[in-house]
C-alpha cells in the first residue's frame, strides 16, 4: 500500500556539485528535501514510485521504464562525476500495467526513448540516497493524456500496490511555474503567480478537488511542467481522507519548488474527488449546451448521432438558410475539461453547404484526429463544442500583413501545407503563429515559404 507520498520539485542545482553555492538561495527547499529523505528513511519502503514530466513522454500512453536497473548521471549540467543507480520493481511495474489496460487506462513499458534516469527523477533521489539506498524504484511518465487519465493513473498504481503487497511511497516530481518574473527561464506571466497560489493552497489543505479545477487556462499559461505528476498523486486518495502538510515553497528563480506531504487516514465513500469533478465537467458542458448556437449544436449532434447510431446525421430541418445555401470551408474543435480534444477542418469547402461540412468535421474530430483516442460514449456528455467558419484565403507579400488576432494563417511550402487559426489561447505573436502553423506541416525554418490569411467566423 502506499504508507506515504510527496510532492518535490527537482531543480538541477539542488546538488552541490551543480548549484556551487547557488543553492543557498533556495534553503527553505533544500531543508525540506532533507527533512523528506529523512521521513522516508523512517518508513523505509519497499518501492518508491517516482512521475516524471521529463521521461519518456507519449501523446496516449503512460510509460513505465523497463529493465532491472538504471543509471543516470548529471552530464548535462556540468556534474558527469555525480551518478544514480537505481533497481526497478518490474512485479509491480507489471501489475500496474496490467490493471491499467484493464480498466482503459493505456499503460506499459514499451516505446523506451531514453534508459538514463532524467533529473527529475535523480534530484529527489540524491537526497533519498544520503539516508536510505535499501529500496527498489519505478520510474512513470506523464502522458498527453488528460489530467483525468492522469488521476485514474493514480487510482490504478494504490490498487496495484494493495494487489501485490508493496509498501510504497511515491514522489510526485513537480517544478510548478517557470513563469514567475522576467529573469526567469521563460519570463513573466500572470498566470505564473496565480497558479503557484493556488497550487500551494490547494496541496496545504489536500485540497484535491480543487486541484484539479484549475482554469485551464492559468494552468497553460504558467508554463508549469508537474500539475500531471500532481493529478496521478491526488488520485491515489481517492475516496480516502487525507492528511496533508506544505513543508515550503520558494521561487527565487523564477520558477516554483513546492515540498509537500500526504497521508491516507481512513477511506471515506464521501470523497469521492472523480466523480465530483466529472459532475462540475457535466454542469459546465451542460451551461454551455444551453447557450449553443446554431452551429455548435449541430456539431454536437452529429458526433452524438454518429457514436450512438453509427450512422451519419442527416440535415436537421430548421436551420438557417447561410447554412443551407453557402459553401465555406469549417473547422470543428471538441473541448473537455478546458483542454483541446479534437480538431479537424476543411480550408475549403469539400461539400454541398456549411451543415454537411460542419457534420463531416464534427465526426471526424471526435474519431480521425490522431492526437487523441477516439472519443467515447461516456465523454459526449462532458463535451463542448467550437465552430470555425473561414473566409475564402488570399495570399499575402509578407507576415506584416497578419494579425494574430483578426487572421488565420495559411503555410506553403512545396506540396506541404499547415494552417492555424486566429485568436488562440497562448499564441501571442505573429512569428509564433507562423511557427506553429510550419510545424503542423513539417516545415522547417529553412524552407522558402509562402503565406496566405483568412478570417473566421467563430462560433463558441
Amino acid at each position: 500500500m502506499i504508507i506515504k507520498s510527496y510532492t518535490l520539485p527537482h531543480p538541477p542545482l539542488a546538488i552541490p556539485e551543480i548549484g556551487k553555492g547557488k543553492e543557498k538561495q533556495i534553503i527553505k527547499t533544500l531543508n525540506a528535501l532533507d527533512e523528506v529523505a529523512k521521513e522516508i528513511a523512517s518508513i523505509a519502503p519497499e518501492t518508491i514510485i517516482f512521475i516524471t514530466p521529463h521521461g519518456t513522454v507519449y501523446s496516449d500512453y503512460f510509460h513505465i521504464s523497463p529493465g532491472g536497473k538504471a543509471t543516470g548521471d548529471f552530464s548535462r549540467f556540468g556534474a558527469p562525476n555525480v551518478r544514480i543507480e537505481t533497481t526497478y520493481d518490474e512485479e509491480l511495474a507489471e501489475e500496474i500495467s496490467k490493471i491499467g489496460e484493464s480498466i482503459g487506462i493505456p499503460t506499459g513499458i514499451q516505446g523506451e526513448q531514453d534508459k538514463a534516469l532524467d533529473h527529475a527523477v535523480m534530484v529527489p533521489m540524491w537526497y533519498i540516497n544520503k539516508y536510505y539506498k535499501t529500496y527498489n524504484s519505478l520510474r512513470i511518465s506523464q502522458s498527453g493524456l488528460s489530467s483525468i487519465d492522469h488521476f485514474k493513473l493514480g487510482e490504478v498504481i494504490y490498487d496495484a500496490s494493495i494487489v501485490r503487497n508493496r509498501k510504497v511511497v511515491l514522489i510526485a516530481s513537480s517544478d510548478l511555474s517557470h513563469r514567475l518574473s522576467k529573469d526567469g527561464p521563460y519570463g513573466y506571466s500572470k498566470e505564473g503567480p496565480e497558479f503557484d497560489g493556488l497550487v500551494v493552497e490547494y496541496l496545504k489543505d489536500g485540497d484535491f478537488l480543487s486541484l484539479m479545477n484549475i482554469p485551464r487556462s492559468i494552468i497553460k499559461g504558467a508554463g508549469e511542467c508537474g500539475y500531471n505528476s500532481l493529478m496521478v498523486l491526488a488520485g491515489c486518495y481517492n475516496k480516502q481522507k487525507v492528511k496533508s502538510e506544505l513543508l515550503s515553497y520558494e521561487g527565487p528563480f523564477g520558477v516554483g519548488y513546492v515540498v509537500a506531504s500526504f497521508e491516507a487516514l481512513k477511506h471515506d465513500e464521501t470523497n469521492n474527488i472523480l466523480e465530483k469533478h466529472l459532475e462540475l465537467l457535466e454542469r459546465d458542458a451542460k451551461a454551455e449546451r444551453n447557450a449553443e448556437d446554431d452551429y455548435q449544436k449541430l456539431a454536437r449532434q452529429s458526433l452524438e448521432h454518429k457514436i450512438m447510431t453509427g450512422e451519419k446525421l442527416n440535415i436537421p430541418n430548421g436551420l438557417p438558410q447561410e447554412m443551407l445555401n453557402k459553401r465555406a470551408g469549417v473547422f470543428v474543435s471538441i473541448h473537455k475539461d478546458g483542454a483541446l480534444r479534437g480538431c479537424i477542418g476543411t480550408i475549403a469547402p469539400t461539400k454541398k453547404c456549411i451543415a454537411e461540412e460542419i457534420i463531416y468535421n464534427a465526426i471526424s474530430s471526435g474519431s480521425s484526429d490522431f492526437r487523441f483516442p477516439p472519443v467515447k460514449s461516456g465523454e459526449l456528455t462532458q463535451l463542448t463544442y467550437k465552430v470555425d467558419v473561414l473566409s475564402p484565403p488570399e495570399p499575402i507579400a509578407d507576415s506584416s500583413l497578419l494579425d494574430v488576432k483578426r487572421y488565420g494563417v495559411i503555410v506553403t511550402s512545396g506540396s506541404k501545407r499547415g494552417l492555424l487559426l486566429p485568436n488562440l489561447d497562448g499564441v501571442d505573436t505573429i512569428e509564433e503563429q507562423i511557427s506553429i502553423a510550419s510545424s503542423k506541416a513539417g516545415i522547417s525554418k529553412t524552407d522558402k515559404i509562402a503565406l496566405e490569411r483568412f478570417e473566421v467566423v467563430r462560433h463558441g
